[in-house]
């Protein structure tokens, strides 16, 4: 039967901790066991079953009221459960200040009270020996002179406490490369200040037939509407990752190859550079070719927007500039590296275009020239890696092939080689997340590994590795979260890797890569 039913239900039974809120206080020279003794004694007389009439006067003393609500009042704590000295009552006090030289009472000391201890243990965490002193005389003054001020001794140490972390030891809070904390003498942590977690596997594969192994191409490309674009033999096909429907774009036919795309930033054009030396330019939304440019002698491997005007790099040493708006195939022609053209970038900006060939040359351009204004021949293998840095102006990062294999930074407003790192095998791509000041690497022979690389220290925050082949392609999603990967093992993997702008938290990437894994086929 429901108790809610009973017009006066018995009162429930109650523990030794429990307490009413309104039970008849003990008297000043009660103890503990005298209080506790006390309070079930006025609970049974409260509870009769046949009260009296006096027993409806509202007197506090000899009523107990029932509530669905508990609460606690220190005169019916049973404080010995917790090892804890009951504070001095009111009576205790009168006389301790009455006779100046009896000695104080038990607990009477607000600085070593255990109450005192726990309080500390957890503001400032374990109790070094340096701060023992200075922490209970903090305790002791507070509890004399009443509520400190903010920032006065008594309370300003939870503010100051911060100051007791080395200045030298901001940065090395974390090892490379480690997801562990490193943990200083000292210093009270808390679990979850380590570096950010990154899935170490994919959450999408997609197959990609026919996906060629060839280090100086660029397949992949993915547009400001989250259209990924790749090249496949001799088709283009668009995959659209809010749907994950596939559409085939065009088809050059069995004497031609697909050998580089490139979306314009609006994400509705989409550039083709092929085997033959053309360059054709389609409107995606409606899977129709708008023209095509026949001025380069030799396959076109590298292709570059910036905004009407389409820049492209081929293997007869020459980077034309294109404007689609112009009848002209193309309005002028920039020589000067010595061998194929396979890198090719503009700022975000657009002032300067950054080139890489298979001379090991990294130039740069500005929009009037004929002829780099920067040149760079540190790298000592063939340089198609080339990523500017959306973070800081004229911040450039390149990377080297097989023999060189390192990735070098620039700046290119003081035409500067600012430092370098050794990765340890061939650079293929480089791409800087636009939310964090972080960059991503993808790496050929000889461990094809993808690594994520905290900026400008250079540390390694995550290597992702499941490739078989080099991984020759790299783009990056539209709210810069998302990289895709491609390889000659004709696969095409999507990785968590960077934060949103919003929430630099990865927990959600964490779940996402852990829970949404799928495997299906781009065609």
């Amino acid at each position: 039967m429901d108790h809610h039913h009973h017009l006066l239900p018995p009162p429930p039974p109650r523990s030794p901790m429990e307490n009413s809120a309104s039970s008849k206080p003990p008297t000043p020279a009660s103890t503990p066991s005298s209080r506790l003794a006390a309070a079930p004694s006025s609970r049974v007389s409260s509870a009769a079953p046949h009260p009296s009439p006096s027993s409806f006067a509202p007197t506090p003393a000899s009523r107990t009221v029932y509530s669905d609500r508990f609460i606690p009042s220190r005169a019916g704590s049973n404080l010995a459960l917790f090892d804890l000295a009951p504070s001095p009552s009111h009576h205790d006090a009168a006389s301790a200040a009455a006779s100046p030289g009896a000695p104080p009472p038990s607990g009477s000391t607000p600085a070593s009270s255990p109450y005192c201890a726990l309080l500390r243990a957890a503001l400032f965490g374990p109790t070094t020996p340096d701060r023992v002193a200075s922490s209970a005389s903090a305790c002791s003054s507070s509890s004399s002179a009443g509520a400190s001020p903010v920032g006065s001794p008594a309370t300003g140490n939870i503010f100051r406490f911060k100051a007791e972390v080395p200045r030298n030891a901001k940065r090395a809070l974390f090892s490379d490369g480690d997801d562990e904390g490193v943990l200083f003498p000292g210093v009270f942590t808390t679990r979850g200040t380590g570096p950010r977690k990154i899935p170490r596997s994919p959450y999408k594969v997609l197959d990609a037939p026919a996906l060629q192994d060839d280090f100086y191409l660029n397949l992949v490309d993915w547009s400001s509407h989250n259209i990924l674009a790749v090249g496949l033999g001799n088709c283009v096909y668009l995959w659209n990752a809010c749907s994950s429907k596939v559409t085939k774009l065009c088809d050059l036919g069995v004497d031609d190859n697909v050998c580089s795309v490139g979306w314009a930033q609006r994400g509705t054009h989409l550039a083709v550079g092929t085997n033959q030396g053309k360059v054709q330019v389609w409107d995606a939304t409606r899977c129709k070719r708008i023209r095509t440019m026949e001025s380069h002698r030799m396959r076109v491997g590298a292709l570059a927007w910036n905004s009407s005007l389409l820049s492209s790099g081929s293997r007869d040493k020459s980077i034309l500039h294109h404007d689609i708006r112009a009848q002209d195939d193309y309005i002028s022609r920039l020589a000067g590296h010595k061998s194929e053209v396979c890198g090719l970038k503009w700022s975000y900006d657009n002032r300067q275009l950054a080139s890489g060939g298979n001379d090991n040359r990294l130039y740069v351009w500005n929009q009037h020239s004929a002829h780099p204004v920067l040149k760079y021949t540190e790298h000592t293998a063939a340089v198609k890696a080339i990523a500017w840095s959306p973070h800081l102006h004229g911040l450039l990062a390149s990377g080297g092939g097989t023999a060189d294999r390192c990735i070098r930074f620039w700046n290119t407003t003081t035409n500067m080689h600012l430092n370098y790192v050794d990765t340890g095998s061939q650079v293929c791509n480089l791409v800087w997340s636009k939310n964090v000041n972080e960059l991503v690497s993808t790496h050929g022979y000889s461990q094809n590994q993808i690594i994520v690389w905290r900026y400008p220290t250079m540390s390694k925050l995550a290597t992702l590795t499941g490739h078989t082949y080099r991984v020759l392609y790299l783009a990056i999603s539209p709210d810069g979260q998302t990289i895709v990967t491609g390889a000659g093992d004709e696969t095409l993997r999507f990785w968590n890797v960077f934060p949103s702008p919003k929430s630099q938290s990865s927990d959600s990437l964490s779940s996402i890569g852990a829970t949404s894994f799928v495997r299906s086929y781009i065609r």
